[in-house]
């Protein structure tokens, strides 16, 4: 496995590695989670896939396995800034206004979406080192522009694997339940940097 990080203009230095993230997105969230977001029949694409976006994606053998997106909170494309923040000024039927703590806009903090696995990517060894490629990467992004602090919105379970790799991640808030998948989500929030390679999950 490898990691590569881009942002939305540099796609194309990496053939169709975007594309396969793309249509990643499409299977996981549309195909199995049923979420009501725009899409095709191959792939998945938002609003927030636009300039202000960079990705880190992981590879392995040629193949897309996994990947995540990253902007800065104080970025703004025409009326759209970044996810949390338009839902919490109402601009997200299915996310709750309340869900996100204070008014983040800053080049300090940077919010991380649509983190995907391949299925192909079975064991719980691989999809660990999946994860921490994804999210190093991540890392990367943010630091080269001044990013200290990362945000997200996803399950609470993936705290514990996040500080299983390493990472010192916790929930900012409480959670709410999605009646469109079944599903708990909470924003969590952790220094951008790896703290150790090894924590003990609580």
């Amino acid at each position: 496995m490898h990691n590569i990080t881009f942002d939305f203009l540099g796609q194309h230095r990496h053939g169709s590695a975007f594309h396969e993230y793309l249509r990643l997105r499409k299977a996981f969230f549309v195909d199995a989670l049923r979420w009501d977001i725009p899409h095709n029949d191959d792939v998945e694409m938002d609003q927030y896939d636009n300039p202000c976006a960079y990705y880190s994606l992981v590879l392995r053998r040629g193949e897309v396995i996994g990947g995540a997106r990253i902007m800065p909170t104080s970025a703004v494309w025409g009326r759209h800034t970044y996810m949390l923040r338009d839902a919490q000024q109402g601009r997200i039927d299915q996310i709750p206004a309340e869900v996100l703590q204070g008014d983040i806009a800053s080049d300090e903090v940077w919010e991380c979406t649509r983190l995907v696995t391949s299925d192909r990517v079975r064991t719980q060894s691989e999809r660990a080192d999946c994860l921490a490629l994804i999210v190093e990467g991540l890392i990367e992004i943010a630091n080269r522009f001044g990013g200290i602090e990362m945000v997200t919105l996803t399950r609470p379970s993936l705290m514990r694997a996040l500080r299983q790799l390493g990472f010192a991640v916790s929930q900012d808030g409480g959670s709410y339940f999605s009646e469109a998948d079944g599903r708990r989500y909470a924003v969590l929030r952790m220094p951008a940097m790896r703290t150790s390679h090894l924590i003990a999950a609580e």
